[in-house]
């Protein structure tokens, strides 16, 4: 059996990770802090191009008809790169939804596949019952995919009656509290929530394990060289020990998020089980590394004009987000109980 990836998986892996290297630097993620939509129009328009809207969509949709496989693979360099944007929801989450609905795929496929549109998908839950939905991304996206009392909506701009901004640790993400004024009912919206909710949440995982790859990474580069008592930093057993156990924390869950794709794209009966597994050991290691990182910097590290903090509070939001580490490990304990069958709903704690 081969347990490695095709060359076309490769090349395609690569050549997100080259295009979001150049296209956005640290300085890009710190621009997103700054006021706006949060994300780059053109650099959408060059993912567009590239097809990442299209990973999951059905090649005779327009999409490249690709698994979650080769979706793992790219969300792990969008989260090398932190890359601002709802490019969980969109790409994983919507877009085989819209894909699926003529409704929907007639107005908004082709412009969401170019990355001409912003999609979002990712209820957050009813606010305290005032009839309003918090998403991510609800502002600025052209359509919004929400559960609204027990339905999912597919809202416009034009379907809102207000979105109210809602602030987060990570100055370059964006939620809203959305009141619905109208909106698509979603057909079979209850399995198509659930299946997007899923592909939410492995994406998130992969984008996890990225960012503590690089959290991990910066700081063996610094540590190497900043000097202390006439030697590098890293050169001292202590910082050697934590800089390995954060490494190792990533491996351990790369792995495990390969494995929730694989079953994820062939419908393995324990998909449930494996995605969640991911997600919580993906969390986990990104919060080491992001823990070792600070601690490996020093002083410098908490400091704002420092861009380790960029890393580190994006991991923490998606650490929270689609599902956070009760929500998970309860969902695989669920499974071993019964025996590892299918389990893909959210719980009544996800929010």
């Amino acid at each position: 059996m081969k347990f490695s990836f095709t060359d076309e998986q490769i090349a395609l892996r690569d050549a997100v990770a080259d295009m979001v290297a150049k296209e956005c630097p640290a300085s890009a993620v710190r621009n997103a802090w700054e006021g706006g939509p949060g994300y780059d129009p053109s650099l959408w328009g060059r993912l567009g191009a590239m097809g990442v809207f299209g990973l999951l969509v059905p090649e005779p949709a327009g999409g490249l008809g690709m698994s979650a496989i080769e979706m793992v693979l790219v969300m792990e360099e969008v989260g090398r790169a932190a890359l601002p944007g709802p490019i969980v929801e969109q790409a994983a989450a919507a877009m085989p939804l819209v894909a699926a609905v003529p409704e929907l795929a007639e107005r908004w496929l082709e412009p969401a596949l170019a990355g001409e549109a912003v999609v979002t998908f990712g209820p957050m839950g009813d606010a305290a019952g005032r009839g309003v939905v918090g998403t991510p991304w609800g502002a600025e996206a052209d359509l919004s995919l929400v559960d609204h009392g027990g339905q999912l909506l597919a809202l416009t701009r034009d379907d809102l009656h207000s979105a109210e901004p809602v602030s987060q640790v990570d100055g370059s993400w964006r939620g809203a509290l959305l009141t619905p004024g109208g909106g698509l009912v979603v057909p079979d919206g209850d399995a198509q929530g659930r299946a997007g909710w899923e592909r939410g949440a492995l994406a998130a995982a992969a984008e996890l394990v990225g960012l503590g790859a690089r959290m991990v990474e910066m700081t063996v580069a610094y540590v190497t060289e900043r000097r202390q008592f006439g030697v590098p930093v890293g050169s001292y057993q202590a910082v050697k020990h934590h800089l390995a156990n954060a490494h190792l924390a990533v491996e351990y869950a790369r792995p495990a998020v390969y494995r929730a794709a694989w079953s994820m794209a062939r419908r393995e009966s324990t998909q449930g089980r494996d995605v969640s597994f991911a997600k919580v050991v993906a969390g986990k290691s990104a919060a080491l590394a992001g823990r070792v990182a600070l601690q490996c910097h020093g002083a410098i590290g908490y400091s704002f004009e420092h861009d380790l903090h960029l890393w580190m509070k994006r991991a923490w939001v998606l650490q929270a987000s689609w599902g956070d580490a009760a929500v998970h490990r309860a969902r695989v304990a669920r499974s071993v109980i019964a025996g590892h069958t299918l389990d893909t709903s959210q719980g009544s704690d996800e929010a």
